[in-house]
């Protein structure tokens, strides 16, 4: 990813759905320090308004406070919008399986709401977050775009039913379409409170603490670690490519490496260990694997490399070595 590509979209304007949560917020931030027109669509119920409040007073930015499950929200969000970066889901495979009809409320009937508002403003590019959940049963490794199993959670049927309503609305209404599958995504401004807070900041702050984070099983179940930098390198990509065989798909982001929990763990201690060297000798402790959860993932990132140029720059210790430099001055 280079300036100058960014530089093409100066006189655009970008929709960033879900623009106040983890992902989006650090998508808005990109998009604004390359003096791009952001507009945040978000209804808070897990965005934080602390994730945007540095960008209210930027003239470029615009945030509208709405729901994606109203299509009237959706039509006022993409008034003028040229490109759409669709991040605004309830994430987690347990919220999922513990309340279904949310998950697809938001997942499913939102992202059509987004589809049919990008269809009718004229969109050019709708770029959105899929998900690995999508590989589901399938065991191989690694995990390629074309091949995959059957869902395993309710998350996973939503995700998966968001790429098959985008290859539909490009082939019925030619609305140019690429879906990112996301590969267990870590970094700044990923909260480590609530429920379904992701493994990695949920940690981070019981080692800061000095509390025992607990491993679901042995520890060796396995994930494809992706820092932040590298998923907005991709929604970069994804947003300027002029690539026409990059199109309308979907594509894997990930480092193409996987870590065990147990290495996770270890990694994290290490790195936290340089700002408090008693957190070295907290006990981690296990429990039960959980439903849902597959053993191993790992993605093949061969496909985003060939059509999109793209270049992952952080492996999971220069991620998890920046991720916890940040916790450690915000949390």
């Amino acid at each position: 990813m280079t300036i100058d590509q960014l530089k093409t979209l100066q006189d655009k304007t970008i929709l960033v759905t879900g623009g106040a949560g983890f992902i989006g917020s650090n998508l808005c931030e990109t998009l604004l320090d390359n003096h791009i027109n952001t507009i945040c669509l978000d209804n808070f119920s897990t965005g934080k308004r602390e994730n945007i409040a540095p960008f209210l007073k930027n003239k470029l930015f615009k945030l509208i406070e709405g729901d994606i499950r109203h299509l009237e929200d959706c039509h006022q969000a993409c008034v003028g919008v040229d490109y759409i970066l669709h991040e605004a889901a309830l994430g987690s495979v347990p919220r999922s399986i513990n309340d279904p009809i949310t998950t697809n409320d938001v997942n499913v009937s939102g992202f059509l709401n987004m589809l049919v508002a990008a269809r009718d403003a004229k969109v050019k590019r709708f770029v959105y977050a899929a998900s690995s959940s999508t590989y589901g049963d399938h065991e191989a490794l690694p995990k390629v775009e074309d091949i995959i199993g059957k869902p395993l959670s309710p998350y996973a049927i939503t995700k998966y039913v968001n790429e098959l309503y985008a290859d539909i609305f490009y082939k019925t209404y030619q609305l140019d379409t690429i879906g990112l599958r996301y590969f267990n995504v870590f970094g700044k401004r990923q909260d480590p409170d609530g429920a379904y807070a992701a493994v990695i900041p949920k940690f981070v702050k019981q080692l800061m603490a000095h509390e025992s984070p607990i491993i679901n099983g042995d520890g060796s179940y396995s994930r494809d670690f992706t820092y932040i930098d590298n998923v907005v390198q991709m929604n970069m990509l994804a947003l300027t490519t002029n690539n026409k065989k990059a199109l309308n798909t979907v594509y894997n982001v990930a480092y193409g490496d996987r870590t065990t929990l147990l290495e996770l763990t270890n990694l994290l201690k290490t790195h936290l260990s340089s700002f408090d060297a008693s957190i070295s000798s907290v006990e981690i402790k296990h429990r039960d694997n959980r439903i849902g959860d597959i053993p191993h993932s790992l993605a093949s990132i061969d496909k985003a490399k060939q059509l999109l140029n793209y270049k992952p720059k952080f492996n999971i210790n220069d991620g998890i070595k920046e991720a916890v430099h940040w916790y450690w001055k915000h949390l």
